[in-house]
């Protein structure tokens, strides 16, 4: 089985900045896509960011020029550095990743457990 942990979401100040993390762990073959995704309370789930493979990237232009999203394949983590954080940041983040297990040719999505954010003075 494929798990991926999320840590580093707290409570901060508008304008502070917050690092979340999320890393898989079990019989990974290959991981392709990466990414973030939030959900407001009463809002739908959305794109935040996403990385690929080669380390290309796409933001949501809401936290364009503000997030900035990595990846270390040695560690099977990826990173969502945010900064100038906003109230309207204020959700549940949830990480993903498109893995293919080993011993199989499918390729499908896992998702972290989330993880707090909360931006409020």
């Amino acid at each position: 089985q494929v798990q991926l942990v999320e840590s580093g979401g707290g409570l901060v100040q508008p304008g502070e900045s917050l690092r979340l993390s999320c890393a898989a762990s079990g019989s990974i073959f290959r991981i392709y896509g990466m990414g973030w995704y939030r959900q407001a309370p009463g809002k739908q789930r959305d794109l935040v960011a996403t990385i690929t493979s080669g380390g290309n990237t796409a933001y949501a232009d809401s936290v364009k020029g503000r997030f900035t999203i990595s990846r270390d394949n040695a560690k099977n983590t990826v990173y969502l550095e945010m900064n100038s954080l906003k109230p309207e940041d204020t959700a549940v983040y949830y990480c993903y990743a498109a893995i293919r297990y080993s011993g199989t040719f499918n390729v499908r999505s896992y998702w972290g457990q989330g993880t707090q954010v909360t931006v409020s003075s």
